[in-house]
């Protein structure tokens, strides 16, 4: 059952993001997926806080909520009813010394690697409160539309990126402030970014990334890279390890 109203649809349309101010899940789920960052985080070894990229890769257990029917009723009303799981990420700003999140469009990141980035949506799942004292995201609303932008280097020793995007004006910016639970969805091509974190308060949030199945995801250009067919048919015939 669609969880996203016409009205709230065609916003995301126009905006390139919605924020859902609900709980996804239940108090018990949130609690297991916590209970399972907490494990990767602590088994992560010399690696950044902020580095825990396809941990579903590792951890099968985060597949039980990547391919809920929670968060796939989130999306299809953007998608539509053929979904793939393209990827998740763990991203973790630890108090006062969480690195900044240049500005940037996650489609850049993934040039050549899907033959579209229309039909894609990422799910940013709040662990822990997420505000601008900690760092939260923040987006250019309407900017999902401009095709790819032009970059620069920046210091990777104080960003998560080492790139960042030209120019940017971000006197517009919209804040995604989250309790626990709630989250947010943006197109892949929105521009977005977040500020260090440079409070006591640690900001941890999951991103489940979606995309519709009529794109399709090349697998010359994805080596060792998994992705699930998450639910309806595949469509452009991408290669789904549980097609």
């Amino acid at each position: 059952m669609s969880t996203l109203t016409v009205d709230q649809v065609r916003d995301y349309e126009k905006n390139g993001y919605y924020l859902y101010k609900s709980q996804l899940f239940s108090p018990e789920e949130l609690q297991e997926l916590t209970d399972i960052f907490e494990e990767q985080l602590a088994q992560k070894g010399s690696k950044l806080s902020d580095e825990l990229d396809t941990p579903h890769f590792r951890e099968e257990r985060l597949l039980k909520f990547l391919l809920h029917d929670k968060v796939l009723d989130l999306v299809e009303p953007i998608l539509g009813p053929n979904i793939g799981l393209w990827s998740s990420h763990f991203i973790c700003k630890d108090p006062y010394v969480g690195r900044a999140t240049p500005w940037h469009e996650d489609s850049a990141y993934w040039k050549g690697r899907l033959n579209g980035f229309d039909k894609i949506v990422t799910v940013w799942l709040a662990i822990d409160r997420s505000n601008k004292e900690n760092g939260c995201m923040r987006v250019l609303p309407g900017t999902h539309n401009n095709g790819f932008s032009d970059y620069e280097e920046v210091d990777g020793s104080k960003n998560l990126f080492r790139t960042q995007i030209k120019n940017i004006d971000d006197s517009k910016a919209v804040y995604f402030e989250l309790e626990r639970g709630e989250c947010s969805l943006h197109d892949s091509r929105i521009i977005h970014g977040a500020t260090p974190n440079t409070s006591p308060y640690r900001r941890c949030g999951y991103t489940m990334r979606y995309f519709s199945t009529e794109r399709k995801v090349l697998p010359e250009r994805n080596p060792n890279f998994k992705i699930w067919l998450a639910r309806g048919k595949d469509i452009a015939g991408s290669p789904f390890v549980n097609a």
